[in-house]
């Protein structure tokens, strides 16, 4: 019997070709830091960091006076060692806007932060290795990240949107209502998957019809970093999920997309982006105030556990935090909760 690829499999045979020609684009001496990071970093991770370090390199090009008559393939690792902690005070102002193949990037608090910290680990490898005698990168204060209140459904929200979605094809004619009768179920079992769950939308497009386990509930879900956990689901996902593969069974999956458990209407796997633009789509039916995303309805399940458990590590389990702090920040709904009563708890005249 042959053995079944898995998305992920697919996806880090994808990434690692896309590795192998962004790394043609960087010094030669770069190769050996992704190298030596390959075992304990993801694929896609290790692509993040080459487009970084990549972006660095631009940077010396065009702005830094010793390296303005180089190439990129003529960098070699003593660059390093003349590049000063001003200098990387320079970068980081370089990085607040750019231009990148004839189109200007902007990066805020946490892609100025991503971006140093890439610098930083490419810089501790050659210098613990001896290759380079000084790590200005230590020198040099990280981005301050300002936490933004998560933005999360309220539990009415939730009910409004599932039940949008089940009937909102009566508002609907013509071409509008064909494709969403089309794609209802679909999107109806994605949605309440995501809010029934916890999932990461990478998981949930990651899911093969075979990861279903019906009999305990539970879909094997390949998490963040790699590893293999069971997340469980209640009736609503059951149902949720059974009505969907029912319409399943009508498709005709594009060749090498058998196993997929959801399709896009051309039916390949379902992506990321589609999944993001419908949820989008929906959500905005909603609340105009709040832009929701498939991540908004992650903390929206997280926030709800927490409220109905009070205990955090289970939270933290649930969801595949390997820090619990991470999970923490779903006690901002306690709080937020907390200042909509002081609202009203102070009463300035008698009306």
């Amino acid at each position: 019997m042959e053995k079944r690829t898995t998305y992920r499999e697919q996806s880090d045979i994808q990434n690692v070709l896309k590795l192998r020609e962004v790394l043609a684009t960087l010094p030669p001496f770069c190769r050996d830091y992704f190298r030596a990071i390959e075992p304990t970093t993801t694929t896609k991770t290790r692509i993040s960091y080459a487009y970084d370090i990549r972006v660095f390199f631009q940077f010396l090009l065009e702005e830094n006076p010793s390296c303005k008559a180089c190439e990129m393939k003529d960098f070699t690792v003593e660059v390093l060692d003349k590049i000063t902690a001003v200098d990387l005070e320079e970068y980081q102002e370089y990085l607040k806007v750019y231009k990148s193949s004839d189109k200007l990037t902007t990066n805020g608090e946490r892609g100025l932060k991503r971006k140093m910290a890439s610098l930083r680990s490419f810089y501790s490898y050659y210098y613990k290795r001896e290759l380079i005698h000084s790590n200005p990168t230590l020198l040099v204060d990280m981005p301050k990240i300002h936490q933004k209140s998560i933005i999360r459904l309220d539990a009415d929200e939730v009910a409004l949107l599932l039940d949008y979605i089940e009937h909102c094809g009566d508002t609907l004619s013509g071409q509008k209502k064909a494709y969403y009768e089309k794609t209802k179920e679909r999107d109806l079992a994605l949605v309440t998957l995501l809010l029934g769950t916890g999932l990461r939308v990478s998981e949930c497009v990651g899911l093969d019809l075979e990861d279903i386990d019906f009999k305990n509930n539970g879909l094997k879900v390949t998490r963040k970093g790699g590893n293999e956990m069971i997340v469980y689901f209640g009736p609503e996902v059951r149902k949720a999920l059974e009505n969907y593969l029912e319409v399943r069974k009508t498709i005709e999956p594009a060749a090498g997309h058998e196993h997929a458990l959801f399709y896009s209407t051309r039916h390949k796997r379902i992506g990321v982006q589609a999944v993001e633009n419908l949820v989008k789509k929906y959500a905005s039916q909603i609340t105009t105030a709040k832009k929701i995303t498939p991540h908004k309805l992650r903390s929206t399940y997280g926030t709800a556990l927490y409220q109905e458990t009070g205990d955090i590590y289970l939270v933290a389990d649930v969801l595949g935090h390997s820090d619990v702090n991470t999970t923490k920040k779903h006690y901002a709904a306690i709080d937020d909760t907390r200042r909509r009563q002081a609202a009203s708890a102070v009463k300035l005249r008698d009306l």
